[in-house]
């Protein structure tokens, strides 16, 4: 493979990655081109809803080429066209190939939630010291356990959540991984809901791969009180969610709450103030765990 690097004003990062995908790129990616300088720019945007723009400042858009001739084509028939005056050639360079898939593997170890509870890569062995095991590789769905608010979640579930056959929904649920965590933890009714099609069909999968039974579907599949409610979302979707979540607790029941930044703490409270009394339950890298019982 062949990769050619460019460099686009903010306005024709879009126009650039069109007409490197019409010119068979196999992949375009943009970075900023200031990264790591005083420069460098901090874009991002909540989960499901469009980026806040196209690309940077100043940014370096990467695409890889099957064949040298290829990418040669492409850069030339660029660089012929009226737009690209505001644009720069960076380079082109040789890929070496390498075995991506083992590559990508490496950097998926075993992740400890508890020192008996672990979430294991099917290409690792259980490390000697679990006594519950999800597997679960990467894939398009959010939740590997490699992130502080999934962890935070199940080490929640491990320690003080789904025993004694209650009734649950994981709410957002990405790879189904707190579903997941919550059938091996002893909950015996199981919904798991995500606005995303992709989401819902990984989590089937996941949950098939474990052994363990539960419902997925699109939100509208979550019905009646649950004993625990799960969503690990983000902060403003939690904040809009609230009167549906907290109806959907039972009484006596628990809502778990992550996604959310330390400074967010506050708002969050507020927003569920008129349903619920929030506390934070556990901290990790700057997320927090929230929690109350209705």
């Amino acid at each position: 493979m062949f990769e050619l690097r460019l460099l686009a004003p903010e306005d024709l990062v879009e126009t650039v990655s069109d007409a490197l995908d019409a010119l068979d790129a196999l992949s375009v990616s943009v970075e900023d081109a200031d990264a790591q300088t005083d420069a460098e720019q901090a874009l991002f945007g909540e989960p499901g809803m469009p980026p806040p723009k196209d690309g940077w400042q100043r940014s370096r858009v990467i695409a890889l080429f099957a064949t040298e001739a290829l990418a040669r084509e492409a850069a030339a028939l660029l660089e012929a066209q009226d737009f690209f005056v505001e644009c720069r050639l960076l380079g082109l360079a040789d890929v070496p190939e390498q075995d991506w898939v083992r590559l990508t593997q490496s950097q998926f170890a075993p992740v400890e939630i508890t020192p008996e509870f672990w979430i294991v890569p099917t290409w690792h062995e259980p490390p000697a010291q679990a006594r519950q095991v999800i597997r679960l590789d990467p894939g398009l769905a959010f939740g590997t356990g490699t992130h502080p608010t999934t962890r935070m979640c199940l080490r929640w579930i491990a320690t003080r959540g789904a025993a004694g056959g209650k009734r649950v929904l994981d709410y957002g649920c990405g790879s189904g991984i707190l579903a997941i965590g919550a059938a091996k933890f002893g909950a015996a009714d199981i919904d798991a809901v995500d606005i995303d099609p992709a989401a819902v069909e990984s989590t089937e999968l996941n949950a098939e791969a474990n052994g363990v039974q539960l419902k997925a579907g699109l939100p509208d599949a979550s019905a009646g009180r649950y004993g625990i409610v799960l969503a690990n979302i983000l902060a403003t979707p939690l904040k809009v969610l609230a009167p549906l979540l907290c109806a959907h607790v039972a009484p006596g029941g628990s809502l778990v709450l992550a996604g959310i930044l330390e400074r967010q703490a506050d708002e969050l409270k507020a927003a569920y103030a008129p349903y619920a009394a929030l506390e934070v339950s556990d901290s990790e890298d700057g997320w927090i765990l929230m929690t109350a019982t209705l």
